[in-house]
């Protein structure tokens, strides 16, 4: 028998990776309220792949200038290999430009929205890709054609 989750239980575990301790505390706000979701905070490029290397997230979102081997590298990290490799991640950061943009959608990226973020718009893209993963969790196999 399944015990009732309590309604102010978090509904989603969130990795919030950036290394303004600012950014990460208003982001990891924003979404804690919109989304009723647990947030963990990774200020480092390491630290976030120890994290997402040893835990399974719902969503994780990732600054791109980050001090180390980048944001991009650790995008790449997480795909090729941890619990997080189907993860939705949603890339928060101040780099506007297309070849930016590409090499994160490239790397793995679900998502990029560009900062300043609208709260509402970040909150409602994070949604997206839970609601995404949740959806392709419960699609059937496809069926394969007979040969």
């Amino acid at each position: 028998m399944s015990t009732p989750i309590p309604s102010s239980a978090p509904h989603h575990r969130i990795l919030i990776v950036d290394d303004e301790e600012a950014t990460r505390l208003l982001l990891a706000h924003q979404l804690t309220r919109a989304l009723r979701a647990e947030a963990q905070l990774a200020g480092t490029c390491e630290e976030a792949l120890r994290l997402a290397g040893n835990y399974a997230y719902d969503a994780i979102v990732l600054d791109l200038m980050m001090p180390g081997i980048g944001g991009i590298e650790v995008l790449r990290e997480i795909r090729a290999a941890s619990p997080n490799a189907q993860t939705p991640v949603v890339v928060v950061t101040v780099l506007a430009d297309r070849e930016a943009i590409g090499s994160c959608l490239e790397a793995g990226a679900d998502a990029y929205l560009i900062k300043p973020v609208e709260r509402s718009l970040l909150a409602r893209t994070v949604e997206a890709q839970l609601h995404a993963r949740r959806s392709a969790r419960r699609a059937p196999p496809a069926a394969q054609a007979p040969a």
